[in-house]
């Protein structure tokens, strides 16, 4: 038995390599993401680049009120009587150029925002498309959480770039540039006082980014050592109890949080300095100072006027605005295309394949030739051999079980019948045709199935159960719910059937199983994979999942994914598999009476169960 000291470590826990550097993978890999996100970007990329250009009027336009107010103060300024028509002729001109900034710069976001709504909708569709396409199978590989992150958070992760990210890069890059440009043309030494403390900044943080990747890649392998002592004290924290072992459990995570702590501190500390120290560079109290004293000096040796120190110094102060937005575009860009490679790779996936011509099942019986499976292994593993020549035969009518132990196949099996996954080898077929020629929808009026892993949409109560059959009426929703003994619960929430579920309807596991079976009864469909529904049921439920169960049944083509061998003793016929072989077939007296595989199984599962768990076991599909 294991104590809280010799926890298996249960968690992957990916770091970047300890020497910090760029390797080929890593080039690889973001030439790749850059790929997706120019492919993703295409149907936009437009429209983007007239933003970008409605941009570059709206940057030129900016510099005219610096130009003006230069202009209006050598008018003030100037010896004699001012020039009131030429006053106003500046006015005018800096209204108009601060006029011309507002509407193209609005233009621009207003065509990448209409761009950004388009091509999220276009995404959508397609991952929609995609879904629809995929096989079910897929869907009990994937986490609803990594369903979610790409059709909502990946999505949206291209929001910044396209609506934002490129015209603000423009607009950061072009006002400053013209800013300059004017400076140049009021004097080059003004030009270059202007960006005097640029080149301390970029020195400051070169050094900071160079300093920080070695750093970086500690606390990745700190912050990797923190993950594996969490996941290794939290699955193991009920033999860490038993055994009194939660002292000595909890010092591997105190240890690795203060190594980390201590890790972060170091690099923190210096960090911070140099980057105080770098943003100091472009502080306005300093770009101030540098302007205007180097203007005095300027000033005084007759270099330049007053009025074109004060013009250049107030373009100083916008340029540290431009690192600070291409940096924060940069950051966009690179999380853009993450997140495009990860759509790019859901679009890649393998599709459910259609038949041109379907075709059409002649009658209820099912059969399993030959079927051989194997999951493809992950990286450089190899792929795992699932179900190895297994044959077999459903009658109408019939309960077949599946039982075997853990890792033998049966919910492989079982899954090929509705194609959550087509076979390797062999073919699966109802009523004659293969399933792969089966059209979806007409696959799905044949088989339905009730899993233990029940998913509740986000809709009213009747929704989720019509999901069975779109079109049937309350009443048919209602009958449904009664015979699956779910009604009455029901009833009890305060919007009964339009409640929606997670919001006014928080169910048990066991009543979520009986909406799944309600479901299973409205959609009618004669063929059944039943997943032991009770397997991992409260006592209070179970009873009453078996009786509806039981109702489901009946005169169905039925296929059991058997946990508890007392629910299936009445089985029509029991097929016992090991290792993705058919070992055993027949029925429960006669496997249990012979010396083979089941009747082991059997006799271990009597001296593992009670009276009461046979009594209610023996209530459900066995009858």
């Amino acid at each position: 038995m294991t104590t809280g000291v010799e926890l298996d470590e249960r968690a992957e826990v990916q770091s970047d390599p300890p020497s910090g550097e760029v390797t080929p993978d890593a080039r690889v890999e973001a030439r790749q993401q850059a790929a997706a996100l120019r492919s993703l970007l295409h149907p936009v990329r437009t429209r983007i680049r007239i933003a970008q250009i409605l941009q570059i009027i709206a940057s030129a336009a900016t510099v005219v009120p610096f130009i003006g107010i230069v202009e209006l103060g050598r008018t003030l300024l100037s010896d004699g009587p001012v020039d009131s028509g030429r006053v106003w002729v500046i006015v005018w001109v800096v209204t108009a150029g601060l006029g011309a900034r507002a509407f193209f710069s609005g233009l621009a976001l207003a065509v990448t925002h209409f761009a950004d709504v388009d091509l999220q909708a276009i995404l959508r569709r397609r991952i929609t498309a995609k879904l629809s396409r995929l096989p079910l199978g897929w869907f009990t590989r994937t986490t609803s959480g990594q369903v979610r992150k790409a059709t909502q958070h990946d999505v949206g992760e291209l929001h910044y770039l396209v609506a934002h990210a490129d015209v603000e890069t423009t607009a950061a890059a072009a006002t400053p540039l013209f800013a300059l440009i004017y400076c140049f043309v009021l004097d080059w030494r003004l030009g270059l006082l202007a960006i005097a403390t640029l080149p301390l900044y970029a020195v400051a943080y070169a050094w900071m980014v160079k300093d920080s990747t070695e750093q970086m890649a500690k606390m990745n392998a700190a912050l990797a050592r923190i993950s594996s002592t969490i996941v290794e004290f939290v699955s193991g924290v009920a033999v860490v109890k038993t055994f009194g072992q939660t002292g000595r459990a909890h010092k591997a995570f105190v240890d690795a949080a203060d190594e980390f702590n201590d890790d972060f501190a170091g690099y923190v500390g210096p960090m911070l300095r140099i980057e105080a120290l770098s943003m100091l560079m472009l502080s306005a109290p300093l770009v101030l100072l540098v302007n205007l004293a180097g203007g005095y000096w300027f000033v005084r040796s007759g270099w330049v006027e007053p009025i074109e120190v004060l013009g250049s110094t107030l373009v100083a102060l916008i340029l540290p605005a431009t690192l600070l937005t291409v940096s924060m575009a940069m950051y966009s860009r690179r999380e853009a295309a993450a997140a495009a490679q990860r759509l790019v790779d859901l679009f890649d996936l393998p599709e459910l394949e259609v038949a041109e011509k379907p075709a059409m099942p002649q009658g209820n019986t099912v059969e399993f030739r030959g079927v051989s499976f194997a999951y493809p292994g992950d990286d450089d593993a190899a792929e795992v051999r699932a179900l190895e020549s297994v044959s077999a035969t459903l009658h109408p009518g019939t309960v077949t079980a599946l039982v075997g132990p853990s890792g033998s196949g049966k919910s492989t099996l079982a899954t090929l019948l509705p194609r959550f996954a087509d076979p390797d080898e062999g073919n699966v077929t109802i009523g004659g045709a293969d399933v792969r020629d089966i059209a979806p929808e007409e696959l799905y009026r044949h088989v339905g199935f009730v899993l233990q892993d029940v998913a509740l949409m986000g809709v009213s109560i009747a929704d989720n159960i019509r999901l069975g059959r779109p079109d049937a009426g309350l009443d048919e929703v209602i009958a449904a719910a009664r015979a699956a003994n779910i009604d009455e619960r029901i009833r009890q929430l305060p919007t009964g059937y339009d409640a929606i579920a997670g919001v006014d309807a928080h169910l048990s596991g066991g009543e979520a199983q009986r909406i799944s079976i309600a479901r299973a009864l409205l959609s009618d469909a004669p063929i059944l994979v039943l997943d032991e529904a009770t397997a991992f049921a409260d006592p209070d439920s179970e009873a009453q999942i078996q009786e509806a169960v039981a109702r489901l049944v009946v005169g169905r083509t039925v296929l059991v994914i058997a946990h508890r061998l007392g629910s299936i003793t009445h089985a029509d016929n029991i097929i016992v598999l090991d290792r993705g072989r058919v070992v055993e077939t027949g029925q429960h007296a006669d496997l249990a009476a012979g010396d083979g595989l089941y009747a082991s199984m059997w006799q271990a599962y009597l001296g593992g169960t009670s009276r009461r768990d046979d009594e209610i076991a023996g209530k459900g599909v066995a009858e």
